[in-house]
């Protein structure tokens, strides 16, 4: 405990004491001393729990401890590989990989002492129980009691001032081990074998994790660490297709088409904005469509369905392991047994009513009517901020609108008609998509800073009751703000660009306005915009994340340690030292796995766009796995232990992700439909010559009215209006005179029923694949299943051998 005044460390406790608290009527805590530091203004208490503390406690917890050594072995060892001298350089030491042998546990009893194996007291408990038990007593501890409010709690001081911090210790300092031989130093083992970048190659010492930061952490990690080697076989296929579409360059008829002098050089497009663009040739964008070759080829819609495929697997893979988890850390029925049953401090502070509750009788509550004014509040709060990102996308789109005519204006003087020239890289359409994608990045770091902090004070206007819902609550807020407020530019790209223009002579305009005329799609589709969009959007995060999470706390440390480092090691004490390290907080954990669900949906979501995605987020996750361990063993003050089985609320995310990637990945992005629709139907010889023509309409210049009509001056050199009296645009619509002039031909609808027809069958393959992989690998494996089985047979015996021989 950390304190500015001098009197403060003596008013956590009842009646006055002064060297120990008690709110259960006896002694529980040692003060083992209260130091001052140099400034002469912070005081530390150190406290410390004995052994009868934390036996009570563990018996009040139900915290499982072994009783015997596990009789079964495991029937799979990484041992018994042929050529196992391969994985040999992915492996850390057994010492680091696994500190505690392999035990069958049971709740603690204090009554049943001998029942348990306990060779020391002193380590019987380990780092992360002990201060978790701390906490939790600390955290209901009361201080002040009248007939009207009973105060209690170490966070509600902390609040209020009275302390300054409360924080368990590191063992010692990272770099070196403790000078105690005695003393074990997990977080120097830690740094070295974990947190160091070049260890990035090895596996993760898991156990030690948790056992130094206790479940929750160990959790996040051993996720993040199956998520990244899970991504090494998306990244592979993806970096295929990639490659496929660049070796494939010269197979590509219709960017050939496009580049043709004969072809694309005598096809002229329809002006893409009214009055300041002028009419143009088709092979104008022949780098264009030979870069959007490379992300929207044949090797697109099988990297779709293997993404489909890969992202069930992924989940149904990670259900096993973390079954597995759950029965390896004790964490079998922890939910039913703990979350649910213990209340939050701030819900028991600020719910004055009591009801009968027929598990724990009487508790504290929030009546429904406050509960449903709370309610909606936030609701309407988080609708509020919704529409705010809508508000920021539209003004993002109405300046894509704008300036689009201002870049073709500038650019109008740009040598077209040499597909070398820079001139031609950098094209209206690529000018005003980099900008806007750079403004909208902007636009999402700024809402996200501002909507953290309405988040965290809505959900606790509502005062959940547990932990677990605060969590969930939270969770459910910030994921719903961070998904419309990355993915809405990239949907409207995908789904709404080039599909609501009109045609020429009928344009549709943005909210009427003749100045916002709707964005047209290049003639080799929407998607390398999509895939600019995603690049910016993507890896800017992924930058900014990374610079946050290692720069920020680094250089927060060294301004607060400026002073202490003047001064020689030995007057520079553990708990100083800890004390200027930064607070992990409550919700340190939930912004990681915030980072890497955003990321997990730009993966999946808009995949097909961009395959190299999986691979830039396999990069990005070997980085962040090292800058996490590192920022909690060196930057981070050692954060409270708690327990989690699953990753919570985050889990369900993922599944409805999974299910709209289904969705999103190719029937609107991707024009490899459109093109296998021309191959197999309208293709005389089954090869995509002619598509190029077939995909464009045709339109009447003598059709456009004044507002439409490029102003003198604008159109290049070439256009002659006597000799070319007919432009073209990219759809599927008759031709003037026919008698459904302009209307959808029959080829636009066998396309949109291919999307549809595609959007079934993906979707299905996706559900069969996952039921297949559901019912021929079940969630929980059979071997976790036979421990459960033989753990809870086993408490039974020895308990009731243990009556028997040992009565009461």
């Amino acid at each position: 405990l950390v304190y500015k005044d001098r009197l403060s460390w003596q008013c956590f406790c009842t009646g006055g004491c002064h060297y120990s608290f008690s709110p259960l009527g006896g002694e529980i805590f040692s003060i083992q001393g209260q130091t001052v530091s140099d400034d002469r203004k912070t005081y530390f208490v150190k406290i410390h729990a004995p052994w009868e503390v934390l036996a009570t406690y563990a018996d009040v917890l139900k915290i499982k401890v072994p009783f015997k050594e596990n009789d079964i072995p495991y029937c799979f060892f990484i041992q018994d590989i042929p050529m196992d001298w391969l994985f040999t350089p992915f492996r850390l030491p057994d010492h680091v990989m696994n500190p505690e042998p392999d035990y069958f546990t049971s709740p603690f009893n204090k009554g049943k002492i001998d029942f348990f194996l306990i060779d020391d007291k002193e380590t019987f408990f380990p780092p992360s129980v002990r201060n978790r038990i701390v906490y939790y007593i600390l955290a209901r501890c009361p201080y002040h009691k009248t007939d009207r409010e009973d105060k209690k709690g170490i966070k509600r001081l902390l609040n209020n001032g009275t302390y300054g911090s409360a924080f368990p210790l590191h063992d010692s300092r990272y770099w070196k081990p403790s000078r105690d031989s005695n003393s074990e130093s997990e977080r120097f083992n830690l740094y070295k074998h974990w947190a160091q970048f070049f260890s990035f190659f090895k596996e993760q010492p898991l156990n030690l994790i948790r056992k130094y930061y206790g479940e929750k952490i160990g959790i996040y990690f051993a996720w993040l660490g199956f998520y990244t080697e899970m991504l090494f076989f998306a990244a592979v296929v993806g970096l295929i297709c990639f490659l496929y579409g660049l070796f494939t360059f010269d197979d590509n008829v219709w960017s050939k088409e496009i580049c043709s002098e004969e072809i694309g050089g005598n096809i002229i497009m329809c002006p893409l904005c009214d009055k300041k663009c002028g009419y143009w040739k088709l092979n104008s964008t022949c780098n264009s469509s030979w870069q959007s070759h490379m992300f929207d080829n044949v090797g697109t819609v099988f990297f779709a369905i293997f993404m489909g495929i890969w992202v069930t697997l992924f989940l149904e893979f990670w259900k096993r392991r973390q079954a597995r988890l759950e029965y390896e850390w004790d964490l079998v029925d922890f939910e039913e047994e703990q979350q649910q049953l213990q209340l939050r401090p701030e819900y028991e502070t600020k719910c004055t009513s009591r009801r009968l509750n027929r598990v724990t009788q009487m508790e504290p509550y929030l009546p429904v009517t406050s509960q449903c004014a709370r309610t909606f509040l936030s609701g309407a709060t988080v609708i509020f901020w919704i529409s705010l990102i809508i508000a920021c996308i539209i003004g993002v789109i109405a300046y894509r609108l704008a300036v689009y005519a201002a870049f073709a204006s500038i650019m109008k003087d740009s040598p077209t008609n040499n597909i070398h020239m820079v001139g031609s890289l950098i094209t209206p359409q690529l000018a005003t998509s980099v900008t806007a994608s750079c403004i909208n990045f902007v636009i999402i770091m700024i809402l996200n800073l501002m909507y953290e902090r309405v988040a965290i004070w809505i959900t606790d206007m509502e005062i959940p009751k547990t932990h677990l819902e605060y969590e969930n609550k939270l969770t459910v807020k910030m994921f719903l703000f961070q998904f419309v407020n990355y993915y809405s530019s990239c949907f409207y790209v995908a789904f709404f660009k080039g599909k609501f223009v009109g045609h020429p002579g009928d344009y549709i305009y943005m909210f009427g306005w003749s100045k916002l005329r709707n964005e047209e799609c290049d003639p080799g589709g929407c998607l390398i915009e999509l895939t600019t969009q995603l690049v910016i959007v993507m890896s800017g995060k992924q930058v900014w994340g990374n610079v946050q999470e290692a720069l920020v706390p680094w250089v927060m440390n060294r301004w607060g340690s400026r002073k202490a480092r003047s001064h020689p090691e030995s007057r520079y004490s553990r708990w100083e030292q800890d004390h200027d390290l930064q607070n992990f907080g409550h919700l340190g954990l939930f912004y990681e796995y915030l980072e890497m669900v955003i990321q997990f949906g730009f993966i999946t979501l808009f995949v097909a766009s961009f395959p190299l995605a999986p691979l830039l987020a396999l990069l990005n996750n070997i980085i962040e796995v090292r800058v996490d361990a590192w920022k909690f063993t060196t930057q981070f003050r050692r954060p409270v232990a708690s327990k989690a089985h699953s990753i919570g609320a985050w889990q369900e995310i993922l599944n409805g992700v999974a299910v709209l990637s289904v969705v999103t990945n190719v029937t609107f992005t991707s024009d490899m439909i459109p093109r296998l629709v021309y191959m197999y139907a309208y293709s005389n010889d089954l090869s995509m010559k002619g598509y190029i023509n077939n995909s464009l309409s045709v339109f009447n210049i003598s059709g456009f009215s004044e507002d439409n009509r490029p102003d003198d001056g604008e159109s290049p050199g070439w256009f002659n209006s006597s000799v070319i009296t007919t432009c073209r645009y990219r759809d599927y619509r008759y031709p003037s005179g026919h008698e459904k002039e302009y209307s959808h031909t029959m080829q636009f609808w066998h396309i949109l029923a291919a999307k549809l027809a595609f959007i079934i069958i993906m979707e299905h393959v996706a559900f069969m694949v996952k039921f297949f992989v559901a019912w021929m690998i079940p969630d929980v494996p059979s071997e976790v299943k036979a421990r459960i089985k033989r753990e809870r047979y086993l408490i039974q015996e020895y308990l009731h051998n243990y009556e028997v021989f040992f009565p009461a």
